[in-house]
């Protein structure tokens, strides 16, 4: 049985890089429909998403450059062309999207997946005995779950 350099088989290596790759290309479209919210929001709680989006998508490209280190720590490549992105991503972008309901429901949609894609990898990582993926997904997943709760909240106390 070949390891990497860190110690990690080989062969869960080359699978937990794809599988961060993957995460990889959702993360960076949910970052960037932020960043499309953030921009074009408007509405009586303009105020208080405008601030919140730009909070999440900084939040998400710390989370972006961690998970791309992770996957060159396992010795695979980061994707890094909004080609591969939006081929492997099951985060769609969005266009337009202005209304706070209509983005609060987006971004909690997103969040979704990408918990569910943490959760695979935390599991995969756990079995691979690698510590330091299975810790970035811990907390990624503590965070959003956090995240989720409190933008169903805002999302539920208007209507």
């Amino acid at each position: 049985m070949m390891t990497t350099l860190i110690g990690i088989e080989e062969e869960k290596s080359i699978i937990l890089g794809e599988k961060l790759n993957d995460l990889l290309a959702n993360y960076s479209i949910y970052y960037q429909n932020l960043r499309g919210f953030h921009w074009n929001i408007i509405g009586d709680k303009f105020f208080e998403l405008h601030a919140k989006y730009e909070e999440l998508y900084t939040l998400a490209n710390t989370a972006i450059d961690e998970i791309a280190e992770r996957i060159l720590t396992l010795g695979s490549s980061p994707f890094h062309t909004f080609t591969d992105y939006l081929r492997v991503s099951d985060i769609k972008e969005t266009s337009n999207i202005r209304s706070s309901s209509e983005t609060l429901r987006i971004t909690l949609e997103n969040l979704s997946v990408l918990l569910l894609k943490e959760r695979e990898i935390l599991s995969i990582a756990q079995e691979a005995n690698d510590e330091g993926t299975a810790t970035l997904m811990s907390d990624n997943i503590k965070f959003q779950e956090k995240t989720i709760w409190m933008l169903n909240a805002f999302l539920n106390n208007r209507k």
